[in-house]
């Protein structure tokens, strides 16, 4: 790795970021999905910040009990803090407790690096709920506090926004109009990540407005509307209605077919923007976002292959294969886009992006 890392040293030179570190991750046997996520978590500096900050908090106030977030934490510290450049660490801790807390990552199957992303987002999140409360209630107020805590509530709970959610969490609004009175109900669901149908040589954006697309609900599937107090035809659509900081979109490559009786991968190309502007919000309509990492899937079905992510760094790109870090210039993104033709030997295909939402100023 010596050669690798100070071959990334002399290709960046005197441009290598300022306290910035590019570190490969040792791959466990199967861990690469892990892997490929961590290095985009990583490039995500709000997160990163964030997280750095947890972990000093946690160092002052004693030692925590372990968990996901402090094995994290404690990672992203490690690498922040390396004396080298460049190099390999060992995500060891952090791979034993992912396997510890969930069963699914157990075995040396391959997995899938979204399943992982969700479950690792909602995992930090429930540990920082859990910690608010234990810090809102000392042990010897718990009985006391439970009656009047509702009381000052008038019995609901106000969900806690963690700083997870600050970077990651949007919010769809699911409309849905009675065709018979124009009645319409509005449901909102929040999200961590869009996940989108694809089609062969499409874009982002036509996947997007799909997404959003109306729909008819009739037949067997009618609407039951509450001022009508009956079933009847209806239109549903799904709408952002507020944009996350972070957007993390994923696109489902694989796809159930019935007549095989298992996954395929769909190689399809998806054309994703540097810069996405989107445009079927209902509030900030004009919400820019820039790329800074893609999940790559590599293989030609969904249970074999392999992950690695493109990152971008203070405006350089780079490409990380577990151990392995290199430069990579920025009209190689557009590789991954994916195939064509159905049958085509590059299978390298982006699976999961990461946008970050530019300030007022950052837009051109």
């Amino acid at each position: 790795m010596g050669a690798t890392g100070s071959k990334l040293e002399k290709a960046l030179g005197d441009q290598f970021p300022e306290g910035e570190r590019y570190f490969g991750l040792e791959n466990f046997g199967n861990t690469c999905y892990c892997n490929s996520v961590l290095q985009a978590l990583y490039f995500c500096v709000p997160f990163r910040e964030q997280l750095l900050e947890y972990y000093a908090n946690g160092k002052t106030l004693g030692e925590a009990e372990e968990n996901l977030l402090t094995c994290l934490a404690e990672l992203f510290s490690q690498i922040s803090s390396q004396k080298k450049k460049t190099g390999v660490i060992a995500p060891k801790r952090f791979v034993q407790r992912v396997r510890k807390q969930n069963e699914l990552f157990r075995g040396y199957m391959h997995q899938d690096a979204h399943e992982f992303l969700n479950f690792l987002l909602n995992e930090l999140v429930d540990i920082l709920e859990k910690e608010s409360q234990v810090a809102k209630c000392p042990p010897s107020q718990e009985r006391i506090a439970n009656g009047q805590n509702n009381a000052r509530s008038n019995g609901v709970k106000e969900p806690l926004v963690t700083w997870v959610h600050k970077n990651f969490q949007g919010i769809l609004t699911n409309e849905t109009r009675c065709l018979r009175c124009e009645t319409v109900t509005a449901r909102d669901e929040t999200f961590f990540d869009l996940s989108l149908d694809i089609e062969q040589n499409s874009s982002i954006t036509s996947c997007l407005k799909n997404f959003s697309s109306t729909e008819t609900l009739n037949a067997e599937d009618k609407f039951f509307c509450d001022k009508c107090s009956s079933l009847q035809e209806a239109q549903k659509r799904m709408k952002i209605k507020k944009p996350p900081q972070i957007l993390v979109i994923h696109l489902k490559r694989f796809k159930y077919m019935e007549q095989l009786g298992r996954y395929k991968k769909l190689s399809y190309r998806v054309v994703f923007p540097l810069e996405l502007k989107l445009s079927n919000t209902v509030e900030n309509a004009d919400s820019e976002y820039s790329l800074f990492a893609v999940v790559v899937h590599v293989g030609s079905g969904p249970n074999h292959g392999h992950y690695v992510s493109l990152v971008k760094s203070h405006n350089h790109w780079l490409f990380f294969d577990d151990e392995n870090v290199e430069m990579i210039d920025e009209s190689a993104v557009q590789t991954f886009f994916g195939s064509a033709q159905e049958y085509s030997s590059n299978t390298d295909h982006g699976y999961i992006l990461f946008y970050e939402c530019l300030s007022s100023d950052e837009k051109s």
